[in-house]
């Protein structure tokens, strides 16, 4: 696995989305879900989000149903959800999975770059997120609990 602008992930409609796209940008990944008890934080995302996405700054969400089987939906109706309920226009990318045999490229070189509390690598559930500064290096990576509210600052420090 090279680096960071060398992933690429699944967006719905059989899209690609090339991260060769996203040189110069600091970036902040999610895995969501629409049934969670985290959920409400997609409204914290996109503030944070509308703030700083004039300053080269995006949010990628990857829904994910690994954890409680928290995201039923297909794509669409996900992007729906998000849309209508939490007013997301960031882009969300193809539902899929962050930990296991089939966990997407993107998760498997994140979770290689910055391990998670006590150095586990693997995702512990919905919401968790990782800041990539405009160089493409993980430089942050935050528990579910962690709120939108209070990366603010990570990201700010980076824009």
């Amino acid at each position: 696995m090279s680096g960071f602008y060398s992933l690429k992930a699944e967006a719905p409609g059989n899209k690609t989305f090339d991260f060769a796209d996203l040189k110069g940008k600091v970036v902040l990944i999610v895995n969501v879900a629409s049934k969670c008890g985290f959920t409400p934080q997609y409204k914290g995302l996109q503030e944070l989000y509308d703030k700083y996405k004039d300053k080269d700054f995006i949010i990628l969400g990857f829904p994910c149903n690994q954890f409680g089987a928290q995201e039923p939906g297909d794509d669409a109706a996900i992007g729906e959800f998000c849309q209508l309920n939490h007013g997301v226009s960031f882009p969300l990318m193809k539902k899929s999975e962050v930990n296991g045999d089939n966990t997407s490229e993107v998760y498997q070189w994140l979770k290689s770059q910055k391990s998670g509390l006590l150095g586990l690598t693997r995702i512990k559930w919905n919401f968790e997120k990782f800041l990539i500064d405009k160089e493409g290096n993980v430089v942050q990576r935050w528990a579910s609990t962690t709120t939108p509210a209070a990366i603010d600052a990570e990201v700010a420090k980076l824009v």
